[in-house]
């Protein structure tokens, strides 16, 4: 469905805000917001309306249900001060009020025909074969291997983003579609790709049935479709035969060199694989939860990874990662403490030291540094990532180079991560508004800050570069606001306690205006 107001054509079908000729990114939970307004402008929703509408389930404080209506009133170019098209009656709720014209559905991608952009997404395909894959859907009749499923598909997104003649969608992005029945058109749309791989996976006892099916997804048709039976100890040949057949019919020109590269260093134990999946696995249920036991048994079983193939570089990576988290947050008694950066720059150097062409243990390691104040060799880390893995997305890349005082570039970088992710985490628009703020581009990073908070409440960085780039506008009541979100999350937050230690600045200048907004903001001393 269409809705027409003003100069907005909002799609519903295509997922697409636009404001004249112009394509608006929004964010999901913002869009679904707009949508849910506009389908019941017959009348008044409360808040608690649309927190079961668009929350699933989780809690939602008031202040970032308000900073997501102010997102989705800037979106469609409406304020908090004018409310043209959604007000807010006070004790009873919000009501879209704008006058709207409806239209049918919108036409089919094979009516419009192909054209080098992907409709309905204002997103440019690139000039490359560009690639989604798909979650498999987990056949085997035990739920718990979905793990398994997961972690072999990540191996193909890892194995295909190497091939710098692909363009290929990270992996956070490409699997917002799981569980859910996409039609492959709409993903190549939504993410402004031309080939989708989708398939399946099933388990039972030591064998393995992987099929996999590579669809054009401008026409819908079938360009290769193949099913695997292998041993558990045979699924990195499995991989590399998926990885080699769509190579071979998206590109004619990928270099002889490239395509016998050295792939990432298979353990010497199907064992040690295992546990690094089910690591990798818990550690996406602590980025949702940050529970200290996750992060506790997620280091457990790469620690029996590592037991069972000491020279396994992916496990020492991520291990690496672990220490990070429990420095970064206050989580336990490691929280800003010397020995865990010490341990996470341990295990991400004897990452790269196991696998030199390993991406993410260069990324790892770029990390570690980056929080040592080391910022020339993190920077050069991170670089090292890129030109092996020329897809690989690692949103802390754009954060070092802020500290290391190039904004400019960070802001490149993340527009470029952003084309590969285009359903991207919350923290690419908290780090791309920040560096809008050392730029003193308020304006500018004002929506993407807002954006962060709205989709993830819990980023307590979003809360603090959101006050801080309020207090630079003159806006101090909507400051304050952040600044009680941020005291909320983090009851015993100082500027001399928390925000200096983890807020590692090369140059002094950029140090004094962060910290001149934190304290305009009104956070404690």
């Amino acid at each position: 469905m269409r809705y027409l107001f003003e100069d907005c054509v909002f799609d519903t079908d295509r997922r697409e805000l636009r404001r004249g000729v112009d394509a608006v990114p929004v964010a999901p939970q913002v869009f679904d917001m707009l949508a849910y307004l506009i389908r019941n402008r017959e009348r008044v929703v409360s808040k608690d309306d649309l927190i079961a509408a668009i929350s699933d389930g989780r809690i939602v404080s008031d202040a970032a249900m308000t900073t997501r209506l102010n997102v989705v009133r800037g979106a469609i170019g409406d304020s908090g001060e004018e409310q043209r098209l959604i007000k807010t009656l006070p004790r009873k709720g919000i009501r879209f009020v704008g006058t709207v014209r409806e239209e049918g559905e919108s036409a089919s991608p094979a009516a419009a025909g192909a054209s080098a952009e992907a409709p309905g997404t204002g997103l440019t395909l690139p000039d490359k074969p560009s690639l989604a894959v798909l979650a498999f859907a987990n056949l085997s009749s035990d739920p718990e291997q979905e793990y398994l499923a997961d972690g072999i598909v990540e191996d193909i997104i890892t194995e295909l983003s190497r091939f710098s003649e692909l363009f290929v969608i990270a992996r956070t992005s490409s699997f917002q579609y799981k569980g859910k029945a996409a039609d492959v058109r709409q993903v190549g749309r939504e993410l402004g790709v031309r080939y989708v791989l989708e398939g399946s996976i099933r388990r039972r006892g030591d064998r393995l049935r992987i099929s996999a099916q590579l669809i054009d997804a401008m026409t819908g048709g079938h360009r290769w479709a193949e099913h695997f039976d292998r041993t558990l100890e045979d699924v990195f040949a499995v991989q590399d035969e998926v990885v080699r057949s769509i190579v071979a019919i998206l590109t004619a020109h990928v270099r002889k060199a490239e395509t016998e590269r050295a792939r990432v260093k298979p353990p010497n134990s199907w064992q040690a694989y295992d546990c690094y999946l089910k690591a990798v696995d818990t550690l996406g249920s602590f980025d949702a939860s940050v529970r200290v036991d996750d992060l506790y048994e997620t280091r457990g079983l790469l620690q029996r990874s590592l037991a069972i193939d000491p020279s396994y570089a992916r496990s020492c990576a991520v291990l690496a990662g672990t220490h990070i988290a429990v420095w970064a947050n206050r989580l336990d008694s490691d929280y800003l403490s010397p020995a865990a950066l010490d341990q996470a720059h341990r295990f991400a150097q004897t990452a790269v030291e196991l696998d030199p062409n390993l991406a993410e243990a260069h990324a790892s390691l770029g990390v570690a540094l980056l929080f040592r104040r080391e910022f020339d060799l993190s920077i050069a880390e991170f670089e090292r990532a890129v030109v092996l893995n020329p897809n690989y997305v690692n949103w802390p890349f754009g954060l070092a180079l802020v500290f290391a005082g190039d904004s400019r570039r960070a802001i490149d970088v993340i527009k470029d991560y952003v084309r590969l992710d285009p359903l991207h985490a919350p923290l690419a628009s908290g780090i791309l508004g920040f560096a809008h703020y050392m730029l003193k581009q308020y304006a500018q990073a004002l929506p993407m800050l807002r954006d962060c908070v709205s989709r993830s409440p819990e980023i307590r960085s979003g809360h603090v570069w959101l006050a801080a780039t309020y207090a630079q506008m003159g806006q101090f009541e909507e400051a304050r606001a952040e600044v009680s979100e941020v005291m909320r999350l983090d009851p015993n937050y100082t500027i001399g306690g928390v925000a200096r230690p983890t807020a590692a600045f090369k140059n002094a200048e950029d140090d004094k205006h962060y910290f001149d907004g934190l304290r305009k903001a009104g956070l404690p001393e």
